[in-house]
């Protein structure tokens, strides 16, 4: 249920399947397990995604981001591990929770965010992400500030996380958290339930306007925001 529920929402709005998924299943498993199980069913829907609306996919806003974000994945996986973990996570947390009102209460500027942002969006993304998979809100609130049609944010985040999650899956198998026992036949057993509920929320996607999808990524902010305040305090 919890995957179903996940990958519904990643085939709607093009995340928060990992803001999902990671804090609930690591009520039942251990997170070790949970982060890279969860990347790579990310990883697989962000190529089936991208693949689909490689067309609708925005090379020029994903250019700024990724050399920071690889920087930041660098920093996560070698340095910021060493730092506590709680007002990282609640610094971003909050920020995150002010974006998604924002969205929620339509009060952004119609003028696009500056490409400036890039570089805090992409270092606190890739950083956040390979400590504690959830580095989606970093990007999404760059990105939904600087694009407005709906399925060019979708499949432009997509064809983000195909780079960042790849990066990401080289520096978990060297670490060798993508070699544990029992991580292959978790994945292939959850295939069919994360395609199924990617069908389903592309269905749900075409259905809606560029404003209620605007208002579904900032509930999602707002609750990723208060997932990532239960990581650092919960």
């Amino acid at each position: 249920m919890i995957l179903l529920l996940a990958y519904f929402i990643r085939g709607i709005s093009g995340f928060g399947s990992g803001l999902i998924a990671v804090p609930l299943l690591a009520h039942f498993l251990p997170l070790q397990f949970v982060v890279p199980f969860i990347l790579l069913l990310d990883f697989t829907a962000s190529v089936t995604m991208g693949r689909n609306a490689r067309h609708h996919v925005n090379w020029r806003e994903i250019r700024p981001l990724l050399p920071f974000s690889l920087i930041g994945v660098v920093l996560g996986v070698a340095l910021l591990i060493r730092l506590p973990k709680e007002p990282l996570l609640t610094g971003l947390g909050l920020f995150v929770m002010a974006f998604g009102l924002r969205n929620i209460l339509n009060l952004h500027s119609e003028k696009p965010a500056s490409k400036w942002w890039a570089i805090p969006a992409g270092l606190s993304g890739g950083t956040v992400g390979a400590l504690f998979g959830t580095g989606g809100p970093p990007y999404i609130v760059y990105l939904s500030h600087r694009l407005h049609e709906k399925s060019e944010l979708r499949a432009t985040f997509s064809g983000l996380f195909i780079i960042d999650g790849g990066t990401r899956l080289i520096t978990f198998f060297i670490t060798g958290l993508l070699l544990q026992p029992g991580l292959l036949v978790a994945y292939l057993g959850a295939l069919p339930l994360m395609a199924l509920a990617l069908h389903f929320g592309h269905k749900a996607h075409v259905g809606i306007s560029n404003q209620q999808m605007l208002k579904l990524i900032g509930t999602l902010l707002l609750g990723s925001g208060v997932s990532l305040l239960w990581k650092a305090w919960g």
